[in-house]
């Protein structure tokens, strides 16, 4: 059993904040991943991958580099890639120098289906995050936001690369 003795309890305000950053972080989630699939008929996992690779050289990443800038799991992505083919948008081939290893590359249609998608989301993440805050606010989320990530993505880089042992 945990000591709760040691156990470092949010106080009041901190529990607040807390659960309206979750609230929000939740909500955002929710809202963008809806206007995507409402309009694109795309996931927002599908669309990071889509945007990943439009902007890498060449639109074309070694699958390890997607997963990576795509926060996920090499088996999640790859289940995604597959859709992704099947769909067109992503041609996938092995790597001629490393029989483990392979490319992902964004094919003519799957950048235009992100040409088509990319407006919508844009308005979408602009109406329910950016309009709400002040320019201050918005250097402030910056600021907020890379700390945490700074914090957070040794860790969950460490955590996916046990998922991909296991799996």
């Amino acid at each position: 059993m945990a000591d709760m003795s040691a156990t470092r309890w949010l106080t009041d305000d901190e529990q607040q904040v807390w659960r309206a950053f979750y609230a929000a972080v939740d909500l955002l989630r929710g809202h963008v991943e809806g206007q995507l699939q409402r309009d694109a008929g795309m996931p927002h996992t599908y669309y990071e991958v889509l945007v990943a690779l439009s902007e890498a050289p060449g639109r074309t990443l070694r699958m390890s580099e997607l997963a990576q800038r795509c926060r996920s799991s090499r088996s999640r992505l790859s289940h995604a890639v597959a859709r992704l083919e099947e769909n067109g948008w992503v041609r996938r081939r092995s790597c001629p120098t490393d029989k483990r290893g392979a490319f992902a590359s964004l094919t003519a249609e799957g950048l235009a289906a992100i040409e088509e998608a990319a407006p919508g989301h844009v308005e979408a993440v602009r109406e329910a995050l950016f309009d709400a805050l002040t320019p201050d606010q918005v250097r402030a989320l910056g600021e907020i936001s890379a700390a945490i990530q700074g914090r957070l993505t040794p860790r969950c880089a460490a955590a996916l690369a046990e998922l991909d042992e296991v799996g």
